[in-house]
C-alpha cells in the first residue's frame, strides 16, 4: 500500500495513520516518505506507547504526533501539499456502535451528499470522516473487510468512490490468504484520490498477498457499470462467464430466503403451548443442520413443525376457534404479538409461510452450501433457501441440476464475512453455473 502511494503520486507532506495501532502503518510510512510529517491516531492509550516506543527506536519521532482519539474527532490543520491517508480501520460491526456516532454518521454523510445506513461498521464511519477531513489532490490507501462491496450499508461508500472520494482501485482478497492474521474473512484494498477520479476503477481478485505486489494489476470497469451495479464484487469476478454449454442458475430458477418467524420459541412448535390442531403445522426447516445431515432426500420425520395460522381466523369452526384462541393467548403471554416483525406483517399471529421448494439449499455457514431434494414438501425459515422453478421441471431434471451444484459449487463462490462464515445471498445462488437444459437432457439419455 506504501508502495502504490510512493509511486503512483507525488510524496506527501503528511502521513495521517487512521486506527495506527502499535504503528505498521506509520513505520511504512516514515521509511517511505522521509520528509513527511506523520499523524498517528489511535483511541487506545497502550497501543499509542507501543507506537511511541518503535518511533524512538526507528529514529522518527521527532516528526511524529501521536494523536490518542477518536479518528472520528480528527482535525487537521492546513498544510501545503497532499495529504495521504492509510491504514486498517477497525472492524466492528454496527450493533457495538453507539447512537450517538450512528447519528454522526448519517449528518456527516448527508453534510457531503451521501445517505448513510445505522448498520455501517465502523470501517465505514473511517471512510466518511476520511472524506469529510481530504481536500482536493489528498490521496490514500485503507485495508478492511470486503462487506461494504455487496452490503446495502456499504453504498454510501460505493457512493463516495464514484463521487468526490475518488475511487482508483479496489482488490480483493481471498481469505484463505488471511490478511487479517486474527480473522479468517476477505480483505479489501481500496485506493482513492479524492477530487481526482480516473476514468475507471482497477479492480481484481487476488488469492495470495504476493499477489497484491504495488497494486497495479487488475480489470478496469467503467463508471457507469459500477453506477447501476448494486453489487461490486460480481464485477471483480466479471471475467467468470458461463460457457456456451452452460447457463446461470437465475435463467431457470428464482432463489428466495425463508420466512422469518418473529420468534421461533413461539411459532416453532413448544411443549409448553396449548395444543393445535394439526392442520396448522407444517414440517419445516428451521435449522441449517436439517440440511447438512439430510443427505440427499429430505425426510419430513426429522423436522420440528412450524405454525401458520390463517390470517382471516373468522372462518374457523368452534372446536378450532377454541384451540387457536387458547394457543393465541399463550403467544401473547410470551410476548409473539410485540416484536417488529409481529406488528409488520398483515396478521401478527400468521407466520406466512412460503410454499414448499423443490430444492431447499443453506446459505450460511464455514463450509459450501448443502442442496436437497425436497420431496417432503416441506417448508423453509430464513436459514435456508428455496429453488423455485420459474417453469415446470421434470423429477429427473431437478435431480440432474442438484447433482451438479453439490459437485460443482465451491467455499469460494459466496462472500466471507469476519469470523470465517461464508454467505450466499440469493442473487449469488442465482449466478451459479448450471448446464443448459439441453445438455442436462442429453445427459439423461445417455
Amino acid at each position: 500500500m506504501t508502495t502504490w502511494a510512493k509511486t503512483e503520486h507525488d510524496s506527501p507532506s503528511r502521513v495521517v495513520d487512521a486506527g495506527a495501532g502499535s504503528g505498521r502503518f506509520t513505520v511504512a510510512a516514515a521509511y517511505a516518505f522521509p520528509k513527511a510529517q506523520l499523524i498517528a491516531v489511535e483511541i487506545d492509550p497502550l497501543a499509542a506507547l507501543m507506537l511511541r516506543a518503535n518511533a524512538t527506536v526507528l529514529g522518527f519521532s521527532d516528526r511524529l504526533i501521536v494523536k490518542v482519539i477518536d479518528y472520528r474527532r480528527l482535525s487537521l490543520p492546513a498544510i501545503k501539499g497532499p495529504t495521504l491517508f492509510v491504514g486498517n480501520p477497525p472492524y466492528v460491526r454496527h450493533h457495538d456502535i453507539e447512537k450517538a456516532w450512528k447519528t454522526w454518521l448519517a449528518e456527516t454523510a448527508a453534510s457531503l451528499g451521501f445517505a448513510a445506513s445505522g448498520l455501517s461498521g465502523l470501517h465505514i464511519h473511517f471512510f466518511v470522516k476520511t472524506r469529510a477531513i481530504a481536500k482536493p489532490g489528498d490521496y490514500g490507501t485503507f485495508i478492511t473487510a470486503s462487506e461494504w462491496l455487496d452490503v446495502n450499508y456499504g453504498s454510501v461508500l460505493r457512493n463516495m468512490l464514484v463521487d468526490g472520494l475518488g475511487g482508483t482501485a479496489v482488490h480483493v482478497i481471498d481469505p484463505k490468504a488471511q490478511p487479517f492474521a486474527d480473522a479468517l474473512t476477505t480483505g479489501a484494498v481500496t485506493c482513492f484520490r479524492v477530487g481526482r477520479r480516473p476514468d475507471q476503477l482497477l479492480m481484481r481478485a487476488v488469492h495470495s498477498l504476493d499477489e497484491l505486489g504495488a497494486l497495479k494489476d487488475g480489470r478496469l470497469v467503467n463508471w457507469d457499470e459500477l453506477m447501476l451495479a448494486r453489487r461490486w464484487s460480481p464485477l471483480i469476478r466479471h471475467s467468470h462467464r458461463p460457457s456456451g454449454d452452460q447457463i446461470e442458475l437465475g435463467e431457470l430458477f428464482r432463489v428466495h430466503r425463508g420466512q422469518v418467524s418473529g420468534k421461533n420459541a413461539v411459532w416453532i412448535e413448544n411443549a409448553d403451548a396449548p395444543p393445535l390442531p394439526p392442520r396448522f403445522l407444517f414440517p419445516c426447516v428451521t435449522r441449517a443442520r436439517d440440511l447438512i445431515e439430510a443427505g440427499d432426500v429430505l425426510d419430513p420425520h426429522r423436522l420440528r413443525r412450524v405454525v401458520d395460522l390463517p390470517v382471516d381466523l373468522s372462518g374457523l369452526d368452534l372446536s378450532d376457534k377454541c384451540s387457536v384462541n387458547a394457543f393465541l393467548g399463550w403467544a401473547r403471554a410470551n410476548g409473539a404479538d410485540q416484536g417488529w416483525i409481529a406488528t409488520h406483517r398483515r396478521a401478527w399471529w400468521s407466520v406466512g409461510l412460503r410454499r414448499p421448494a423443490p430444492i431447499l439449499c443453506t446459505y450460511m455457514a464455514r463450509r459450501a452450501p448443502a442442496f436437497v431434494r425436497n420431496r417432503a414438501g416441506a417448508r423453509h425459515l430464513n436459514i435456508a433457501h428455496g429453488l423455485y422453478p420459474i417453469e415446470p421441471l421434470s423429477d429427473d431434471m431437478l435431480n440432474a441440476i442438484i447433482r451438479h451444484l453439490r459437485a460443482t459449487v465451491v467455499i469460494g463462490s459466496g462472500r466471507t464475512y469476519a469470523g470465517g462464515l461464508v454467505k450466499f445471498e440469493p442473487g449469488e445462488v442465482e449466478r451459479l453455473h448450471i448446464p443448459t437444459p439441453a445438455m442436462i437432457a442429453a445427459s439423461l439419455l445417455a
